[in-house]
């Protein structure tokens, strides 16, 4: 199960699931197969229960109301399974995020918003953020060892919001915006992955100060 969570950073193709969540995301697609998503519906909610490691097909099966047979028609392992369900819970986040920016006025405040929301979507998800406090060993070397390729993918999208800020003249043209992403993507995971004793990251205000105080000034290239 270890390679489960491994493996759907970067599958066999080399385009990971998070980047393809992404991509439904900003495109906007969508999953029209009934039983399909029943399935995912009951997977999903058997994992919050029970943790990935002491689920199987059957459960799940059994909570979509359906045969093992039908499930492994959808999906023919377990792994495969597992990959699709976070898939669409990083689509989900995507998504959010994409809304809660458009909600600020400057291109500070959203990265403060940002900022913010991440954290919280992702801590508050009941599957991903349950993964993080309960089965760390599973979700967390899967985004800081699969050789950079998730962070790639999150500083990609990051990287995407501040050419769009460029673009609308909302920041400097001489900003590095691959730099600013690197390093705004690498203090949100940091906060993700290893807890803090100095900062709550369930208090929005003070995540908030963080980033008015640490990342807004990114936006501001040196002279």
């Amino acid at each position: 199960m270890e390679s489960v969570l491994s493996g759907f950073m970067a599958p066999s193709d080399s385009e990971s699931l998070l980047e393809r969540a992404y991509v439904d995301a900003v495109e906007r697609v969508g999953d029209n197969d009934e039983l399909r998503t029943r399935i995912l519906d009951a997977a999903y909610e058997q994992f919050c229960r029970m943790g990935i490691r002491r689920s199987t097909m059957e459960d799940v099966a059994r909570l979509a109301k359906v045969s093992r047979i039908t499930v492994y028609r959808r999906f023919d392992t377990k792994d495969t399974l597992v990959e699709h369900v976070v898939r669409r819970e990083f689509r989900r986040y995507f998504d959010q995020f994409l809304i809660d920016i458009e909600q600020a006025g400057t291109a500070a405040d959203r990265v403060v918003l940002g900022f913010v929301s991440s954290l919280r979507a992702i801590r508050g998800n009941p599957l991903i953020g349950g993964l993080i406090s309960t089965e760390p060993d599973l979700l967390v070397p899967s985004m800081t060892a699969d050789g950079g390729q998730t962070l790639a993918t999150v500083r990609h999208f990051v990287a995407g919001q501040l050419r769009s800020e460029q673009r609308a003249g909302n920041v400097s043209s001489a900003l590095d915006v691959d730099v600013v992403a690197e390093m705004m993507v690498r203090i949100s995971t940091s906060f993700l992955t290893i807890p803090s004793a100095v900062i709550d990251l369930d208090d929005d205000r003070q995540l908030a100060a963080v980033a008015r105080r640490f990342l807004v000034p990114m936006l501001n290239p040196p002279a």
